[in-house]
């Protein structure tokens, strides 16, 4: 069971209790991702996290933070993604004051030392370096780039090192505080704690603000595409990288779980489709899978591959006509079955700790749906047919809307039109 609290101004508390665990978890989640920025500062919401850690006025370096939290064996970090920024600490129940005084003095009182920026500046450039020095992650920044020209959500979450370089600290101190409010905010604690006190604490280290609204996002507007498109990154590898992909349906679509099903009995294990084709029967790739990407308004089914480069347009033929072949024939009562199956299967081992339902609650709230609980999420799962589940496949698979990104040693983009026009 959890409890979902709003306060009055507008802060969202989602309260996850375990008894049966010494745990906690602290978490801050704020509305503000890479889809909130424009070309000009694309990269600030991810710059802004790393801030965070560099110090305060009351812990004045990342040293004095991260030996307060190592000295009681605190596991704590923070992501940003394309529509939300979250920090959190997990640690021993006993110090749930710690965590929350921790993230309560990093987001309201961290110093944005201009030094401490300047210095970040290289850290993200390395960071960035990293990513694309591995294919397998970048390729779906390339992907993700060409299946959403045209908007924000298509650019990369890090931003281009040139922003990096030159945001100004004025810039991404006044980011900071267009987006990271109360009313943006969703405070979640999961574990073992006791509510009046946690409520209190909140209270006293997240005090209540002036009444604001939660960001609402710009929906993202696709240009209608009139035939296949391909991006290629030419780099001399061995084993090539490929994602295929469609854009698909918003993240609070009735059909959304279903079009998920369907991604499963396509390329969600290794007994699917495509993995049983692709790399069993054919031998033409290392890995196979597929995947729904999904965001507040839109989503995307998409197929991602390690490949020999000698065997690129056999595999990517062959990929086609697995997709071809679910849309025009359908799935069979027994795919749907293990598809169900595999898939209550991994939500409940997946939320087992207290913290991952935390996740699995907040990710809701983040994306302005009503929050469900794992045991509506499974009756919904056993709600769909196949009917449901072909209808989306012919919805969503079609070819003229089809967007292949490549990363490797290829100059020519047309042998690889040619398959996907066919």
């Amino acid at each position: 069971m959890f409890k979902r609290i709003i306060r009055k101004d507008g802060t969202v508390i989602i309260l996850v209790p375990k008894k049966d665990t010494k745990a906690v978890t602290f978490e801050v989640l704020y509305k503000v991702g890479s889809r909130q920025e424009n070309l000009q500062n694309n990269g600030a919401s991810h710059f802004v996290e790393h801030l965070m850690f560099k110090g305060t006025t009351k812990r004045p370096d990342t040293a004095t933070i991260s030996k307060e939290l190592d000295s009681v064996g605190a596991e704590f970090n923070a992501f940003t993604g394309k529509d939300h920024t979250g920090y959190y600490i997990t640690t021993d129940s006993g110090h749930l004051g710690l965590a929350a005084d921790m993230l309560s003095d990093m987001i309201n009182h961290s110093k944005f030392d201009k030094d401490d920026i300047d210095r970040e500046r290289g850290v993200i450039v390395e960071e960035i370096n990293m990513y694309e020095d591995n294919p397998m992650f970048y390729v779906e920044d390339v992907f993700e780039n060409l299946l959403y020209q045209g908007s924000i959500l298509g650019k990369s979450i890090a931003g281009p090192r040139a922003n990096i370089q030159n945001m100004s600290r004025t810039a991404l101190y006044n980011y900071y505080q267009k987006y990271y409010y109360n009313g943006n905010a969703v405070i979640g604690v999961a574990g073992k704690f006791n509510e009046v006190q946690v409520l209190k604490l909140i209270d006293k280290l997240f005090p209540i603000r002036k009444k604001q609204a939660r960001v609402k996002i710009k929906p993202v507007s696709l240009t209608k595409q009139a035939q296949s498109r391909v991006e290629i990154i030419k780099r001399d590898l061995e084993q090539v990288q490929l994602m295929l992909g469609f854009p698909s349906l918003a993240s609070n679509d009735k059909n959304y779980l279903a079009s998920q099903m369907l991604s499963n009995i396509l390329g969600g294990t290794m007994s699917s489709r495509l993995f049983l084709e692709i790399r069993e029967k054919r031998g033409l790739c290392y890995f196979v899978r597929s995947q729904i990407q999904g965001y507040e308004d839109i989503s995307s089914l998409a197929i991602q591959a390690g490949l020999n480069k000698e065997k690129i347009y056999d595999a990517l033929q062959a990929i086609k006509d697995e997709l071809n072949k679910i849309k025009d024939q359908g799935i069979t009562a027994e795919e749907l079955k293990r598809a169900k199956d595999n898939i209550r299967g991994r939500l409940i081992l997946k939320l087992e700790s207290a913290s991952s339902q935390l996740n699995f609650l907040a990710g809701q709230e983040m994306l302005g749906q009503k929050i469900k609980d794992l045991e509506t999420k499974l009756k919904e799962l056993d709600k769909i047919n196949i009917n449901q589940i072909n209808n989306i496949s012919k919805q969503i698979i079609k070819w003229s809307n089809s967007n292949l990104a490549i990363i490797g040693p290829f100059g020519s983009k047309q042998k690889f039109l040619q398959i996907l026009k066919k």
